[in-house]
């Protein structure tokens, strides 16, 4: 059961990264190979595996955009991915990060539709986290004029999974119902948006109370993470919901599948209850799955319950369902060009500031998605932060409770 469910979470499948084997850590290049910044996965564990280096610069490939980052996308994925706490994950070192946007600095042969100069962003099959990336262009999309570097980091992956969600697999409809964890994440917040596009939908969010004054004008009806919202959503809508959407797990998977309706669609698209620490732990693995109630075929057929998995990258990568979300991302951009829809971004982060960006997301701080800035100037502190290599390329250990006496406020919008 473990490994079946684990097959069905989002983004948490192996996405296979022709470079994620070979990937070495760069300090100095040899001759007069170009060099940019990265962060550097060392190895699977705790922030202390985070480091950000110079390593050679990626040239296009036939077929490819070579793009001038401006800023990524920072999601609860990779936090799994930092923690090896996903389904046969690459070789580190590794860089990190699915999706990033910026300037188009040059294009492989075969590459038609992009000039130099384009403001793009993209999906990348790892290697995200960096000054420079280089992707096909099935998985490259112009952006509008009118839409910043931070918003585009923050669109990509957010609202192409919340509407595939929606609409390709739950089939929303006017005056259906949607239960959507994490109301106040990327991915919640999208499908409030997507939500209101759509006639008399009723929204139920679940979040954490801090959010809710943030996040209150978004969803019809808002419950605390940390209460029965079983009995909460059945007073308001005795017989159920039509839609639930999970990136939890555990316990909630029987939660979602009881509130259904007949002919209602839980999809489970995250496995976010399997981090409890900093590290990888087996035993909130185990009691994670545990807690997944045992899906009966049977009882479904009987209940006329739908049960679906949803990973947006493994249909990207491994699928190749590349056409499918160009013709989802055009529609996305309508909606925004046409003010329904707009990301939401929590903060934004220089690249030496990743571990605190991820520590953020660890602690289910963020009201919408935190941003990785290129371009952004650390804070002084960042001088002699631990997120440096040392001369000969190695890590250096953090101090226990170093964590505690570096905070900073990053860019908060």
């Amino acid at each position: 059961m473990a490994k079946e469910g684990a097959e069905t979470t989002e983004e948490t499948e192996y996405m296979i990264d022709r470079n994620a084997g070979i990937e070495t850590m760069v300090v100095e290049s040899p001759g007069n190979a170009k060099e940019m910044r990265a962060v550097i996965l060392t190895g699977f564990g705790g922030l202390n595996k985070l480091r950000v280096t110079k390593k050679a610069m990626p040239e296009p490939q036939d077929g490819e955009v070579k793009i001038r980052v401006k800023a990524c996308g920072l999601n609860f994925l990779d936090l799994m991915v930092r923690q090896g706490n996903i389904e046969n994950p690459p070789k580190p070192p590794l860089v990190p990060g699915f999706e990033c946007c910026g300037i188009v600095e040059s294009v492989g042969e075969n590459t038609e539709g992009f000039e130099i100069g384009d403001r793009v962003m993209a999906f990348v099959n790892y290697n995200a986290w960096a000054e420079v990336v280089c992707t096909p262009l099935d998985y490259v999309y112009k952006m509008p004029d009118e839409m910043t570097f931070a918003e585009a980091a923050a669109f990509s992956l957010n609202f192409v999974a919340a509407y595939m969600m929606l609409f390709e697999v739950a089939n929303l409809r006017e005056g259906m119902s949607v239960l959507v964890h994490s109301a106040g994440g990327g991915v919640g917040q999208a499908v409030a948006q997507l939500c209101s596009t759509v006639p008399n939908i009723t929204v139920f969010g679940i979040a954490s109370c801090f959010k809710h004054a943030a996040i209150k004008d978004s969803v019809t009806h808002l419950f605390d993470r940390n209460v029965d919202y079983i009995q909460e959503v059945k007073k308001i809508s005795p017989e159920g919901v039509d839609i639930v959407l999970d990136c939890l797990c555990g316990d909630n998977t029987g939660k979602g599948l009881s509130l259904l309706k007949p002919l209602g669609t839980y999809i489970l698209y995250g496995a976010s209850n399997m981090v409890t620490g900093e590290t990888k732990s087996f035993f909130s693995f185990a009691k994670s799955w545990w807690q997944v109630e045992k899906v009966n075929p049977i009882k479904l057929y009987e209940e006329n319950k739908v049960i679906a998995g949803f990973s947006l990258l493994n249909l990207l990568f491994k699928q190749g369902r590349c056409s499918l979300v160009k013709s989802v991302m055009d529609k996305l951009l309508c909606l925004y060009e046409q003010k329904k829809i707009r990301p939401v971004v929590d903060s934004l982060w220089a690249l030496e500031e990743v571990k605190e960006a991820m520590q953020r997301i660890h602690d289910r701080g963020n009201v919408g998605k935190l941003i990785l800035d290129i371009e952004k100037s650390p804070t002084p502190l960042m001088a002699n932060d631990s997120t440096e290599t040392s001369e000969a390329g190695e890590e250096e250990e953090e101090q226990e409770g170093d964590n505690d006496s570096k905070e900073r406020m990053p860019f908060i919008h």
